[in-house]
C-alpha cells in the first residue's frame, strides 16, 4: 500500500444533497425550505437565542454564582483535626478513611486553626506557613 493508494472507508465520505436541480433531484423548487418565510430567504436567520424580540431567556433569568469543579478535588483539613487518626504517618489516604476530607479529594492542605496536642508526620499533605510552624512546634514533621 502507498500513499498515493489510500482513500476512506467505503460509507465514510456521504454524497451532498444537490438542492435546486429540479423534482427528480429530490430538492427542487423550494430546496427543502418550505414555503415562504425568513427560513426561506437567503441570509435570512437569527442570533442563538434570539425571540422574535421578546427579552429572551438568558436575560430574564438572573445572575446566579460560580461552582468551582476544582473545589471538589481539594479539601481543607484544621490543624486541631491532625489528633484525631491514629495511624503513625497520616496522608490522604489516612485521612479519607478517618472521613476527615471527602473520597472526591485528591489535594489536602492544613490550616491553621485549633491547637495540636501531639506530633505526627504528614506525607504528601500542603500546609500553610502557619500549620508548620505549629506542626514542627509540638514535634512533628512534613514530607512532601
Amino acid at each position: 500500500m502507498r500513499l498515493n493508494e489510500l482513500k476512506p472507508g467505503k460509507g465514510a465520505k456521504k454524497v451532498g444533497k444537490r438542492l435546486g436541480r429540479g423534482h427528480s433531484a429530490g430538492q427542487g423548487k423550494t430546496s427543502g425550505r418550505g414555503q415562504k418565510g425568513q427560513h426561506a430567504r437567503s441570509g435570512g436567520y437569527h442570533k442563538v437565542g434570539f425571540e422574535g424580540g421578546q427579552m429572551p431567556l438568558q436575560r430574564r433569568l438572573p445572575k446566579v454564582g460560580f461552582r468551582s469543579r476544582m473545589a471538589a478535588q481539594s479539601a481543607e483539613l484544621r490543624l486541631h483535626e491532625l489528633s484525631i487518626p491514629t495511624e503513625d504517618v497520616i496522608d490522604i489516604e489516612v485521612l479519607k478513611k478517618a472521613r476527615l476530607v471527602p473520597a472526591a479529594a485528591s489535594k489536602v492542605k492544613v490550616i491553621l486553626s485549633g491547637e495540636l496536642d501531639k506530633a505526627v508526620k504528614l506525607k504528601g499533605i500542603a500546609v500553610t506557613k502557619g500549620a508548620r510552624a505549629a506542626i514542627e512546634k509540638a514535634g512533628g514533621s512534613i514530607e512532601a
